[in-house]
């Protein structure tokens, strides 16, 4: 082989190597931890803001109106302690592999009605066009798929009151299902969402997650060369903070 053929050849594989080295350190899976009932309380409890005195949570009473705190916590992709949504779905990668997607906004609003230890109305909205992902060429994919610009925001509105039972105010973890109607991409449908829930000091906390398939929503999976496959579905999730209105 003539050596200018040879060390060309070899110039190839590197940059290949390379590339690929690359692609792995940008792409390679490092997506934050699911929404957590037990990390929002532990946040939670560990703020300035909230009284989380021994007995304060038995002195609360929750009856009442309540919104979404944008003040509680923070927002950041990797670590959100405030109230967030954001969705995930696994991927296949060229040369990589099997990775999850998450795109996640801080930009929530909500309310909730409680009559005693009932929950009589709620309803939260998502700017979705302040959706970012743990890779910032996946963005506007995701804006693209999701038609941002013709359908800014998602909702949930409940149908059905939730009751708490007797031991909603006594600061422990409450399992209950929200039944509504969730509206993303301008497509509305039935579900029922499982949520967990919290009183700790004056705030609300309450997470869930909940699995959808995208065609259900009119939703294209967006694709890309490096892509090999996407899952149709994944699950929607959000961590919300309710203090009295």
């Amino acid at each position: 082989m003539k050596p200018g053929l040879k060390y060309g050849l070899i110039v190839i594989v590197l940059i290949g190597l390379l590339g690929s080295a690359a692609a792995f350190l940008f792409l390679k899976d490092n997506s934050p931890e699911a929404v957590s009932l037990d990390a929002a309380s532990d946040s939670v409890a560990g703020s300035d803001k909230s009284d989380t005195s021994s007995d304060s949570a038995n002195e609360v009473e929750i009856a009442g109106k309540w919104a979404v705190d944008s003040d509680a916590g923070e927002f950041t992709f990797d670590s959100a302690t405030g109230s967030f949504a954001g969705f995930r779905i696994t991927e296949e990668l060229a040369q990589i592999g099997t990775t999850e997607a998450v795109g996640r906004t801080g930009d929530v609003q909500g309310t909730l009605t409680i009559d005693g230890s009932t929950v009589t109305d709620a309803t939260f909205t998502i700017d979705m066009t302040t959706l970012s992902s743990n890779d910032s060429r996946r963005n506007g994919k995701i804006q693209s798929a999701l038609q941002t610009d013709q359908f800014p925001t998602a909702s949930f509105t409940l149908t059905e009151p939730i009751d708490l039972g007797p031991d909603a105010t006594a600061g422990g973890d409450l399992t209950v299902n929200a039944v509504g109607n969730m509206t993303i991409h301008g497509q509305t449908q039935p579900v029922t969402l499982p949520l967990q829930a919290k009183l700790v000091g004056s705030t609300i906390i309450v997470v869930g997650s909940l699995d959808v398939r995208f065609a259900d929503y009119g939703v294209e999976v967006p694709t890309a060369p490096i892509v090999i496959s996407v899952q149709d579905h994944g699950p929607i999730e959000f961590q919300l903070l309710f203090a009295r209105a």
